[in-house]
């Protein structure tokens, strides 16, 4: 850990003189209040504290938005109070497949958050990323996959950034009006548009009139064509919900008929 860290464990007293702030009419805080306020320091972690085992490696010169420093740790990053990552070169990795489980044995469930940032630098990487998500898995652990250096840093970069900040923060934005839920069901069907679902709204007023419309009223709306047309008729036209029973009924009576027939 580095004489920074070790400082702010430390009690900080300040002379009873330059406290009081009598002669100059302001209130400054006491021994109290800033042996206090060290104390809490440590709970407030603004940079990423990186393990000495990393010293040289060259993601640290891509760590550029947020401050980093070296600390005695047990994983390769500690990204705030709950959250750390290790770092897998798949090179490595092939040289020396158990060196991860080691170091997973070795954090444990020490963090809430656990991330193995894995560095993708082999021609044929499938196999071994398909054993490290098994691992991850069972070590209930988060796979992130990274195909540069400058990426991998982005990646701590971006944890750290968002380590206080809420889910919502990040999650796509909708919108809740009419149209736009409209809009956002006409164009889950393949190949609609934006511009189609429009022409449609002026064309037919409202979305049940869309659905109610035929495959030949459909396709006389300006720029959507008979293909669109008859895919949209026929989205409208399947069951919401697919009929499972129906389905195992037909089935059976197929193996059956495959049965008398042989």
């Amino acid at each position: 850990m580095s004489e920074f860290r070790q400082n702010t464990s430390d009690e900080i007293s300040v002379p009873h003189e330059s406290v009081s702030g009598e002669s100059s009419g302001q209130h400054l805080p006491t021994s109290e209040t800033v042996t206090t306020a060290a104390r809490l320091i440590p709970n407030q972690i603004n940079y990423i504290i990186v393990s000495p085992k990393q010293r040289g490696n060259p993601v640290l010169k891509f760590i550029r938005s947020v401050p980093w420093e070296f600390g005695d740790i047990v994983p390769d990053y500690q990204l705030g109070m709950s959250a750390c990552a290790l770092y897998l070169s798949l090179r490595y990795h092939n040289l020396n497949p158990n060196y991860i489980h080691e170091r997973l044995k070795q954090l444990a469930s020490s963090y809430q958050l656990r991330v193995l940032l894995v560095q993708v630098d082999v021609k044929d990487p499938y196999h071994a990323l398909k054993e490290l998500a098994k691992m991850c898995i069972l070590a209930d652990c988060t796979l992130i996959l990274a195909f540069s250096h400058e990426e991998a840093g982005r990646y701590l970069e971006t944890y750290k950034a968002f380590e206080n900040k809420p889910a919502d923060l990040i999650m796509e934005k909708t919108e809740k009006n009419y149209l736009a839920k409209v809009t956002e069901a006409l164009t889950s069907v393949n190949k609609v548009n934006k511009t189609d679902s429009a022409t449609l709204l002026s064309t037919f007023m409202s979305f049940n009139k869309i659905v109610e419309a035929s495959e030949d009223e459909l396709s006389l709306c300006p720029g959507l064509g008979p293909q669109k047309a008859r895919r949209l008729h026929k989205v409208f036209r399947q069951p919401f919900l697919k009929d499972f029973k129906k389905s195992d009924n037909t089935n059976g009576q197929d193996k059956s008929s495959n049965k008398e027939s042989s």
